[in-house]
């Protein structure tokens, strides 16, 4: 084989590894967008009935109220159509990989080292954890708590 051919087989390789990246970055982007797309268009009913909300604000509290828990009902929902799911349940063994203390409680109705209150709840999804739960942990009653006591 000549030098010209190897040469031209080089270019021809090298021309062919750009248009694969260029198609693999121009997959990604699509996937992206239309993943963007999807979770954007999962929210939108959750926007509108907080309009709904809004636009009766004047109503009864005791509506309002009853509103605004069924909107947080939905967001429930759409996090679990989107495959998340709370974490943090009071009772539940404390597990700092699951769990984020951010106080501690006397034990009297929760053994200690278990979830006693949950904070903020946390949230899990395929790829893991989202957002550790952040919780008020039981301790026993020669533990310190948090208040000195």
């Amino acid at each position: 084989m000549e030098e010209t051919d190897w040469e031209e087989r080089w270019r021809r390789a090298e021309a062919d590894a750009d248009n694969a990246r260029k198609r693999c970055e121009r997959l990604v982007a699509e996937r992206t967008a239309a993943e963007r797309s999807r979770c954007t268009a999962a929210w939108l009913p959750l926007l509108d009935h907080l309009d709904l909300a809004l636009a009766h604000a004047a109503a009864d509290p005791a509506a309002i109220v009853q509103g605004v828990e069924h909107v947080r009902a939905e967001a429930l929902a759409i996090l679990g159509r989107l495959g998340f799911a709370p974490v943090g349940e009071p009772g539940e063994v404390f597990d700092p990989a699951r769990h984020e203390a951010v106080t501690s409680v006397a034990a009297a109705e929760r053994g200690p080292g278990t979830v006693a209150q949950v904070i903020r709840p946390g949230y899990e999804g395929p790829d893991g954890l989202l957002r550790p739960a952040a919780v008020a942990v039981a301790v026993g009653p020669d533990e310190r708590t948090d208040d000195g006591a």
